[in-house]
């Protein structure tokens, strides 16, 4: 079932008195449940359809709805986990992972109950009290993913969640992420400039064209989980991918 339907979006910026455009008549429909990432070349428009999709932009044309209802700003159905923390230093592990239950007047104990559960599912149960300056990258990205996950949001947008972690703590991230999905069930949109990532994590994989974003090709993965990350179908599957990034950045 389709739960995420853009349709036709456009999207134009304008700066110094030109106008550029960064996506170009972009088409897609996203199953419930289903795990999506999106790669292409740098400035390809990648993040500015997953802020689209938050609602943190607006499309120039074009429509974005989910559950059939048309997407016009920021709502807690979709969580962002962005590659920055944005953590609030002066709050604890805990109370960062509640804050958006906070926001929605939950009672303090209610909360406090629902964001330990989140926090044990994300492997940080013991934390709870401490802050974010105690933590390790990978750590403060789990209280991320649990503050997104607490607030139970109908999909997650990720805007290369891992990107700035060291490939050992990135790899562990990655399976985390997928045992939480699989719990969880929910519909998943993922950034990323890692090939290997994408083949590791997605159920199907957009590329993108290079500036305006269009979208190229949809790769579907059928391969079941979890998977080797050196297998014969996971080799060609990633050659053909880079060859189509391959052709797409010398076009540009």
């Amino acid at each position: 079932m389709a739960l995420l339907e853009i349709k036709g979006v456009y999207k134009k910026f304008f700066a110094d008195g030109k106008e550029m455009e960064a996506l170009h008549d972009v088409n897609l429909t996203v199953a419930d449940n289903q795990f999506v990432c999106f790669i292409g070349p740098s400035g390809c428009g990648k993040t500015t359809l997953l802020r689209i999709v938050a609602g943190l932009e607006l499309p120039t044309a074009g429509t974005v709805t989910i559950d059939g209802m048309p997407i016009t700003g920021p709502s807690p159905e979709r969580g962002m986990v962005f590659q920055e923390y944005s953590l609030f230093p002066w709050r604890t592990i805990l109370d960062n992972t509640v804050f958006g239950l906070e926001l929605k007047g939950m009672d303090k104990v209610k909360r406090g109950y629902k964001g330990r559960q989140y926090l044990k599912m994300v492997g940080l149960q013991g934390f709870e009290n401490r802050y974010p300056h105690e933590l390790s990258g990978g750590m403060k990205q789990r209280v991320a993913i649990a503050r997104t996950l607490v607030n139970d949001p109908k999909a997650i947008l990720m805007d290369e969640p891992f990107g700035a972690l060291d490939a050992q703590t990135r790899n562990t991230m990655q399976s985390e992420l997928l045992r939480i999905w699989e719990e969880e069930k929910k519909t998943v949109l993922f950034v990323t400039h890692s090939v290997d990532e994408a083949i590791y994590l997605a159920d199907a994989i957009v590329i993108m064209s290079a500036r305006p974003g269009r979208i190229k090709e949809i790769i579907d993965i059928p391969l079941p989980r979890p998977r080797s990350r050196t297998s014969t179908e996971v080799n060609q599957i990633r050659d053909s991918i880079l060859s189509d990034l391959r052709s797409e950045i010398a076009s540009r």
